[in-house]
């Protein structure tokens, strides 16, 4: 695991983070931090840890020299970290298993997770499939259209999906929905967040087992290239895959770090997604973060045309980078994702989920005015197998 730079003992990331919720979950979060503790600091939960990664997840994934993105783009070389070859086709099972070992040593026979891609629903109920635990997972209705074949997946290795008709019917909703299921059952059931968001200890702890992504970068690029990367670019929603390639690169202070958020129909329509470019600090599912909120206090709705990244909210270490400057985070629209899409399809033969077409897009462009021996790692969260209902239907395919 990271050793941690943040949060401090409160839960905060500068002044973002801390635990804001009803009483009736403070206990539930103070057992989950000491317990986390306790299997940080456990050799064995450890191991566990690290064999199941190599043996089920079927890590380190590689880091892939894309020799004809690079070529196509023109300028600085690209490297794709293969998160999209993990088991399950995304980097969220890294969470999920690490969550899943982790309420199992505390004796929780009941899991409910949140999904918007569906990736981390699939992950979830995968991993409680191997550890023979209940999953509940809860999915905004507008999801269910969109990512039909994740749902397929989702009840085939046991999970209950249900369906959230609340709200805009999308990631934020299906949060809502787990978090009032935690209240009503948080003596048997652990909820297994999935991304960097939440109240304390969740970003910490998702994005300690995230980490694993930037470790092996780093590992992986000094053995080939004998020095660190110059860019890490990777998509932004919650933020976990981000922040699971960022954290373990935070004191190499000449590595640049981008995140690449949802810009949707374009920010002036005001359907997007673009939480860190044009929102502000409050409070949102338990913790303090940007987020997108109208002028009453309202969370705004979003859009994207990746369900991943459709969410008003964004973890509060990520919004510490941006107030310090650690980071810097920019837009691409759906019709860029949808060239990024295309792009990384025609020249490297990899379907990307339209959550890392995002990425793809904004390296491609940015290499263009660098040189060759500038290095950019590209972090391919997940593959695209779950969005080509999506795709075909935007670019007019199959008619």
């Amino acid at each position: 695991m990271v050793k941690n730079t943040w949060p401090d003992s409160s839960g905060y990331y500068g002044k973002y983070g801390g635990k804001f919720v009803p009483e009736t979950l403070m206990s539930a979060l103070s057992e989950l931090e000491s317990a986390y503790a306790e299997a940080l600091a456990d050799a064995e939960f450890q191991q566990q840890f690290n064999q199941l990664c190599k043996d089920y997840i079927g890590r380190p994934t590689p880091l892939y020299y894309a020799v004809q993105l690079t070529a196509k783009s023109g300028g600085a070389t690209i490297l794709l970290k293969r998160e999209d070859l993990a088991h399950t086709g995304a980097h969220k099972i890294n969470n999920a298993l690490g969550q899943g070992l982790l309420a199992k040593r505390m004796g929780k026979t009941r899991i409910i997770a949140e999904t918007g891609a569906g990736q981390h629903g699939v992950a979830v109920a995968t991993v409680c499939a191997m550890l023979g635990l209940e999953c509940i997972v809860y999915m905004g209705e507008e999801d269910i259209k969109r990512q039909a074949p994740n749902v397929t997946r989702m009840e085939l290795t046991g999970a209950e999906v249900r369906p959230v008709t609340s709200g805009s019917k999308t990631l934020k909703d299906a949060i809502n929905e787990a978090i009032r299921d935690w209240v009503s059952n948080v003596r048997t059931t652990h909820y297994l967040l999935g991304s960097v968001v939440g109240p304390h200890p969740y970003p910490m702890i998702v994005r300690d087992f995230q980490s694993i992504i930037g470790r092996e970068s780093k590992e992986q690029v000094l053995a080939v290239y004998k020095r660190l990367p110059d860019y890490l670019v990777a998509c932004v929603g919650g933020g976990s895959n981000s922040i699971g390639l960022f954290h373990p690169f935070y004191d190499d202070k000449d590595v640049k770090f981008i995140g690449v958020e949802a810009g949707g129909e374009g920010l002036e329509s005001g359907k997007h997604s673009a939480t860190l470019a044009t929102g502000k600090a409050g409070v949102l599912h338990g913790t303090k973060s940007y987020l997108m909120e109208d002028e009453h206090g309202q969370i705004k709705e979003t859009h994207s045309i990746a369900p991943g990244l459709d969410y008003p909210g964004v973890g509060p270490e990520h919004s510490f980078y941006k107030d310090s400057g650690r980071a810097t985070y920019v837009t691409v629209d759906d019709k860029q994702a949808l060239e990024g899409f295309r792009l990384l399809c025609d020249t490297e033969g990899i379907i990307p989920a339209l959550e890392s077409a995002h990425a793809i897009y904004y390296a491609a462009k940015m290499a263009k005015g660098l040189g060759q021996e500038i290095l950019i790692i590209v972090n391919l969260s997940g593959r695209g197998d779950k969005d080509l209902d999506i795709v075909t239907k935007a670019l007019g395919m199959g008619k």
